[in-house]
């Protein structure tokens, strides 16, 4: 006999049945198995949370001290109403999981979102085979192809450098939680590194738990920001079009983002430079990943859900689209950065 899948998907989240548990929920239950720390996947209101032991200290630092949190390590696994649980890496920022469901011997996967590139902070992606895999498909169109973090690394120190000799200060645009801190790693050994106050509080969550970042210093807005002229800046994208950047003296802003590798994104946002660098996989990423898990059953969530499932039935891979309200980190983002003080 044939077997079945062992979760369902409804107005809460992707829900495991026999587990009694869901996975990433948008709206409260009595246990939320969280993939990672980004907004739009660890929400407030849960009962219970599980995760991985390095967002732990995430976790509490964006939802409150005083949740109910478990959190175990990778390749750890738990025993949930009968369904076996464990988180393995997902690349995408630092404690993030895929997480694997196995019930009387049927694998599923949630991958949350993935990269499969080693950035040098996240633990780099496992593959895990199993017999249905539910990925997202935030990049999943062929225009999407990423440099190696060698390559745009060296772009981007040489871009600080050409400021430099120009009397400029190089601020970076990136999320506070997983791109900052890949901005940080890129730019180690160019110079000196300032952070507005909400990264510097993801970023002391981080050393928590023996995460190593590069040296880094929190930059004081009240002072007026002279301190960091000819330097680096990195500031959360809420921040772009406020008058906090408008302190910083003679700068030149770039845009950390897979969406520039489009053209028109950069001039949208005015931006002097854009470098395309995402904690999302790019388009060969996604298909490599789909393929190796040699899942019966791919479900597509965010992003580019149509093309890319119609994509993977094309290969012969029985692929269906899968509405979720997992999105945009920034627009998340703002909203944590505009709750916090924004000075």
């Amino acid at each position: 006999m044939a077997r079945k899948t062992f979760i369902r998907f409804t107005d809460k989240g992707i829900y495991c049945v026999p587990g009694k548990f869901y996975l990433d929920p948008w709206k409260p239950v009595d246990l939320a198995i969280i993939s990672h720390g980004h907004g739009d996947h660890a929400r407030w209101g849960m009962k219970k949370y599980l995760c991985h032991d390095y967002s732990k200290p995430i976790l509490k630092h964006r939802i409150g001290q005083d949740i109910e949190i478990q959190s175990l390590g990778y390749g750890e696994e738990i025993n949930i109403n009968g369904v076996k649980v464990s988180f393995h890496p997902a690349g995408h920022i630092v404690g993030s999981a895929q997480i694997r469901m196995e019930y009387k011997g049927y694998v599923i996967v949630f991958s949350g979102d993935y990269k499969t590139d080693d950035d040098g902070l996240s633990t780099p992606f496992e593959l895990v085979k199993c017999n249905e895999f539910i990925t997202e498909s935030t990049f999943g169109l062929p225009i999407y192809n990423w440099l190696q973090p060698a390559d745009y690394a060296e772009l981007m120190q040489t871009w600080v450098n050409q400021n430099r000799q120009n009397g400029k200060t190089s601020v970076f645009i990136g999320y506070s939680l997983g791109k900052a801190q890949r901005i940080m790693k890129s730019l180690e050994g160019s110079g000196k590194i300032f952070v507005h106050q909400s990264i510097a509080r993801l970023n002391e969550a981080m050393e928590s738990v023996n995460i190593k970042l590069p040296e880094y210093e929190t930059l004081d807005f009240l002072e007026g920001a002279k301190a960091a002229k000819g330097e680096i800046v990195i500031l959360p994208p809420a921040l772009l079009d406020s008058n906090v950047i408008k302190k910083i003296p003679d700068r030149a802003t770039a845009i950390c983002s897979g969406w520039m590798q489009v053209r028109g994104s950069r001039r949208w946002r005015s931006a002097d430079a854009g470098f395309s660098i995402s904690d999302h996989a790019d388009w060969n990423g996604l298909l490599k990943t789909v393929k190796a898990t040699e899942a019966e059953k791919v479900y597509v969530t965010h992003g580019q859900t149509a093309v890319f499932s119609k994509y993977l039935r094309e290969l012969g891979i029985d692929a269906v689209e899968l509405q979720t309200i997992f999105g945009d980190e920034e627009m998340e983002e703002k909203e944590i950065i505009t709750n916090e003080e924004s000075r």
